[in-house]
């Protein structure tokens, strides 16, 4: 009888699709996975594959990345109802009434915001960029949307700079704790700390390092012990990659996204078969302004 990695891997084949999954995804996901990473490392990365047809295994605002730097792919999302709610804390109208009020001062979005938030805002920025773009701008005070400890990180970073924070976040890396990373440094003393922007600011200033997933990962490889401070999928998947290293999550009771763990097996095999998962549509007029905000991060950014 065909398993169902067998049936994926029939159907990927025929239907000319590549499957994409997200760091955060769990192992099994990631084994299905044709490429992992981050979420914009795998828009790109679609961007560039030669395949008519994309099976998305991460969140909504992934998939609506995807369809803007590739409009002619199919792309489909196998769990509709997996989302980011920091992508959607911030309305896009209250950006433009914000620039309505404050003429000629930037708006730069993190890339897990909406299509319709990009729409708005004059530059999108990555964890792994945002130091770097924010930096290039010309003028000094600028608006960081929507996650203020990612925000708080890159002030901190830039002292010349004026960011303007509004109380967005993700609500996983919120919700850590100072008391909790103090825990885990106690429990792991011989181990070093890496951590992601999107935690507080009073739980980064115990980390070892401090950068995206991407940075974690390659941080991870050069010692011998770590502490991993970002959501679980990276501490899941690199103890099995890594069984030589000593690698302990930092709170899995806390850094666990629960709209990361929405995608089964089942669902990609649903999502290739038309049988479940959401194909994604975009007005062309929208797609084409978050474009704008995403070309200006990759011109700035070369």
């Amino acid at each position: 009888m065909e398993t169902t990695a067998a049936k994926i891997q029939r159907l990927k084949a025929e239907t000319d699709a590549v499957i994409l999954a997200h760091t955060y995804q769990p192992p099994e996901i990631l084994a299905l996975a044709d490429i992992t990473g981050d979420s914009f490392a795998l828009a790109e990365a679609a961007r560039s594959h030669p395949a008519k047809r994309v099976v998305m295994c991460g969140v909504r605002f992934m998939a609506e990345t995807v369809k803007i730097l590739s409009p002619e792919k199919e792309v489909i999302l196998p769990a509709p109802s997996a989302t980011c709610p920091m992508a959607e804390q911030i309305s896009p109208e209250r950006v433009r009434q914000f620039k309505a009020e404050n003429p000629g001062v930037p708006v730069v979005v993190y890339i897990n915001t909406t299509a319709a938030l990009k729409a708005e805002c004059d530059v999108c920025v990555t964890s792994s960029s945002a130091v770097d773009l924010v930096a290039a701008l010309p003028e000094q005070r600028i608006l960081f949307i929507p996650d203020c400890n990612l925000g708080a990180w890159v002030q901190q970073l830039l002292p010349e700079k004026e960011l303007i924070l509004w109380e967005g976040h993700c609500p996983i890396h919120a919700a850590l704790t100072e008391q909790a990373v103090l825990d885990a440094k106690h429990t792991h003393p011989g181990a070093k700390l890496a951590m992601h922007p999107e935690c507080p600011p009073d739980t980064l200033r115990h980390a070892d390092m401090i950068g995206s997933t991407k940075a974690i990962i390659d941080y991870i490889k050069m010692q011998p012990a770590v502490i991993i401070g970002t959501e679980r999928g990276v501490t899941d998947s690199l103890t099995q990659k890594y069984p030589e290293k000593e690698l302990y999550h930092l709170a899995p009771e806390i850094l666990t996204c629960p709209d990361m763990k929405k995608i089964a097996p089942a669902d990609v095999l649903g999502a290739l078969t038309g049988e479940c998962g959401e194909v994604m549509a975009m007005d062309e007029e929208l797609r084409r302004k978050a474009l704008r905000c995403i070309e200006r991060m990759l011109g700035q950014n070369k």
